[in-house]
């Protein structure tokens, strides 16, 4: 940046490596001279004190700053669940106009993440996000016609650990129609 004489005339980002780049445009003697950019060692310096510290910004006057702190340490876990219902869920803004059909999308988004981290952890975090939603993508069968259902999917460590925490298991060779209904009913909670 100092070599190539790039330097920003506003420095608008604190993080902006700029910032570090200081201008003299005197001499020593106080006579107006040509711009000259130097590597400010001395901010640098007072900067570095710094390193390794995460300041906390509220509007929270009246708090406690140990609840303001607890609260502020779990915001990665509610910006993770951002980035999970962008990337991995795919959930993009949807432009409805009904409040109807907004809340209906606002609860299938939240029922997703709901029961995507209740997978998680009953697997004990063993996964990542993507491995589950990739795998439960791949669950299907084939329906012969009256008779039942054949899997599509490969059995893996991650399908044992599906079938182990609902409770039964579908992926045998052959799964009857009144097996599938026992499996189905065994899904809504009921006996």
């Amino acid at each position: 940046m100092l070599h190539l004489g790039n330097v920003k005339k506003e420095r608008r980002n604190p993080n902006d490596p700029a910032r570090f780049i200081g201008k003299i445009a005197v001499t020593e003697d106080g006579e107006a001279a040509k711009i000259h950019n130097y590597l400010d060692t001395d901010k640098i310096g007072q900067e570095s004190l710094y390193d390794g510290m995460y300041a906390v910004t509220t509007d929270l006057l009246d708090d406690d700053v140990k609840d303001i702190l607890k609260a502020s340490e779990g915001r990665w876990e509610i910006e993770e669940c951002f980035r999970i219902m962008k990337t991995d869920f795919e959930a993009r803004p949807v432009f409805l106009h009904d409040d109807v059909r907004i809340k209906a999308h606002f609860l299938i988004c939240f029922l997703s993440l709901v029961i995507y981290r209740y997978l998680e952890r009953e697997l004990e975090h063993v996964f990542t996000c993507e491995t589950i939603l990739d795998k439960l993508k791949t669950i299907n069968f084939a329906d012969i016609q009256a008779q039942g259902f054949i899997p599509l999917y490969t059995r893996d460590r991650l399908t044992d650990a599906l079938h182990e925490i609902c409770g039964f298991d579908t992926d045998f060779k052959f799964i009857t129609k009144s097996h599938m209904k026992t499996i189905q009913k065994k899904s809504k909670g009921r006996k």
